[in-house]
């Protein structure tokens, strides 16, 4: 996961978009998916890397700023979730950014990203501290 995130941040991916981690930056996640989905672009090959790294990302923000980890999938949660790993918040929810990127590309804006990691239950939030904060 970390190798997909890496990319799209560090420009291997093709192009190095601005991406610092912040909450704000899941507005630049939602307008690379909303150009690739005006282009006409088939969630296959390179679009579908894309889209996974993207849903890493997302991930990735919400370990860094909500207190999420990382989490491998058992067998139920895949075929629940169609992915293999997930994030896991402070109050022990678990969900799935990868598959929250792939609805964005297939739904449109109604499914933003942003938007999802503001409404997430479960995360800590600026300014609180100690096991109970959600």
């Amino acid at each position: 996961m970390a190798r997909f995130v890496t990319d799209l941040t560090s420009g291997r991916a093709g192009h190095r978009l601005p991406l610092d981690y912040s909450v704000n930056s899941l507005r630049i996640v939602d307008a690379v998916i909303e150009g690739m989905r005006r282009q006409g672009a088939e969630p296959d090959g390179r679009v579908a890397e894309a889209l996974f790294g993207l849903g890493g990302y997302l991930g990735e923000v919400m370990v860094r700023q909500a207190g999420a980890v990382w989490v491998d999938f058992d067998a139920g949660q895949c075929e629940r979730f169609g992915q293999p790993v997930g994030v896991r918040m402070p109050d022990g929810r678990v969900w799935n950014p990868l598959g929250r990127v792939a609805n964005r590309f297939a739904y449109g804006s109604q499914e933003s990203v942003r938007t999802f990691y503001l409404m997430l239950h479960g995360r800590h939030r600026p300014g609180e501290t100690g096991p109970d904060a959600a």
